[in-house]
């Protein structure tokens, strides 16, 4: 493990070990990665850019067209109401519309409008850079090995 950067304060009291608890743990790792990730993310989107939820949600609105709201946020692993705050921001950018399901008007499919799915295209494009660009330094084969025990970790949540 790596070893903690030494600070130039001066405070008797904070005492910096060599290697902390922390750094054990894979939990605080992962944490630690999506932050750098997420802040790289938001800076590739540019400012009015995509929020990772958002593109998340019009990915798959895009890949799955009709899919319905109920559909999409067990897709993403959040709760319905969790959803309707992003759909509205996609529908409010006019990249998606909302449809009734044919035989049950009370459910609300998605589909993504021209400018959403070329929103969504462009999108695409800036976020493959900046994963290229912030992975850079691991081999395709530990990018694949990286994704595969992601995935484990994932498989927990079903």
């Amino acid at each position: 493990m790596a070893s903690v950067p030494r600070t130039n304060r001066q405070d008797p009291e904070e005492t910096l070990v060599e290697t902390p608890d922390l750094e054990e743990f894979i939990g605080y790792n992962l944490k630690r990665a999506y932050v750098i990730v997420q802040a790289d993310f938001r800076r590739a989107l540019g400012e009015d850019g995509f929020a990772p939820r958002v593109f998340s949600a019009l990915s798959l609105v895009v890949q799955y067209p009709n899919v319905t709201q109920s559909g999409l946020a067990r897709m993403l692993g959040i709760e319905r109401s969790g959803l309707v705050a992003i759909v509205d921001e996609l529908e409010g950018r006019g990249l998606l519309k909302r449809t009734h399901v044919p035989g049950d008007r009370r459910v609300q499919a998605l589909v993504p409008t021209a400018a959403g799915s070329k929103a969504y295209a462009e999108a695409r494009t800036a976020v493959r850079a900046h994963e290229d660009r912030l992975l850079a330094n691991l081999s395709d084969a530990e990018k694949s090995t990286l994704l595969a025990l992601l995935a484990k970790i994932r498989a927990h949540e079903d």
